[in-house]
């Protein structure tokens, strides 16, 4: 985005604040997100600086998802009901959304290097608690029947449609569709819910980020993920992302008032790693088949096989 088309945005935004004068002082690119892109716009709202951010489309479309205006929609409802996420300010159609500048973190090495973290990671779960308190907006749609049988055929369906031959995502799925626990009433999942996508400012967290595969899931969905091996990035003894032992995660979800079972945290972090290796192979797709020249693109597709070593080794624990 060119100083000149953020520019353009100042009425639009002023408007949305009710402000007398908005003045946009320069914009430039924020690191991270692999799916969308972002921009910081240095606005100055009646004489005040109030930096936000704008959220756009990647250059190529990862195909699954919400689109930007239901991610938006859903910020509005989740942050009206008290959850910890940048304040939305105005979606544009044809631009994004637009949301204040939360000033923190999102670097998941320097996190993860700099702990253990496990104050933050009891408040991360005291925060998904209240996340599945918050009913899923209508335009969600039903939630699926039964999630997890959803989410197989989900996986198959795309993995089919590459058209190549995975022997140990077929083997895995079959043992995941014979153990799946008992279902749970569905509730809000943020979808994306791991280290890397919340900001951390002072040790504490500031705002939870990148709600774009938000939806209808299981209460026990966003935990697995979060405790995926994948999502430790290297500090494999701190089961919870990376940045503490699981049991403070479970400390501050639990204290909310549903305690978790062992065995279904852990048929959904073999779960997590199916769903890792369908979005990885995506990313990988985005730079051979659609084009999009980004070295990251290319290298997502690399983790493939970690994705399928993790879903081998955990499904091999499940019971005969």
């Amino acid at each position: 985005m060119e100083d000149g088309e953020a520019a353009a945005l100042a009425p639009l935004i002023a408007r949305a604040l009710g402000a007398a004068r908005v003045e946009i002082g320069g914009v430039g690119p924020l690191t991270g997100g692999a799916v969308r892109r972002h921009w910081r716009l240095d606005a100055v709202v009646d004489g005040v600086p109030r930096p936000l951010v704008l959220r756009a489309d990647g250059l190529t479309p990862l195909g699954l998802g919400l689109d930007l205006d239901e991610e938006f929609s859903l910020l509005r409802l989740v942050a009206f009901r008290g959850a910890a996420v940048p304040e939305p300010v105005l979606f544009i159609p044809g631009r994004g959304h637009l949301t204040a500048f939360v000033v923190g973190s999102a670097d998941p090495t320097a996190l993860v290097s700099s702990g253990p973290h496990p104050e933050l990671a009891e408040r991360l779960g005291a925060e998904l608690a209240l996340i599945q308190r918050i009913g899923p907006p209508m335009f969600l749609g039903e939630p699926p029947r039964n999630i997890v049988a959803a989410r197989l055929a989900d996986a198959r369906a795309r993995l089919d449609a590459m058209g190549e031959a995975r022997p140990a995502a077929e083997w895995a799925m079959r043992r995941l569709a014979a153990h799946a626990p008992r279902p749970l009433p569905p509730v809000l999942c943020h979808g994306d819910f791991r280290t890397g996508n919340y900001l951390v400012a002072d040790g504490k967290l500031a705002a939870l980020l990148d709600w774009e595969f938000a939806g209808w899931g299981d209460a026990d969905e966003d935990l697995g993920w979060f405790c995926s091996r994948c999502w430790r990035f290297g500090a494999d003894a701190r089961e919870a992302g990376g940045i503490a032992p699981r049991a403070a995660l479970l400390r501050g979800y639990e204290a909310e008032g549903r305690v978790v079972d062992p065995a279904r945290l852990r048929f959904w972090e073999a779960m997590a790693a199916l769903k890792w290796l369908v979005i990885a192979l995506l990313q990988r797709d985005r730079f051979l088949r659609q084009g999009e020249r980004s070295l990251d693109l290319a290298l997502t597709g690399r983790r493939a096989a970690a994705c399928e070593y993790e879903l081998l080794r955990l499904t091999r624990e499940f019971n005969a």
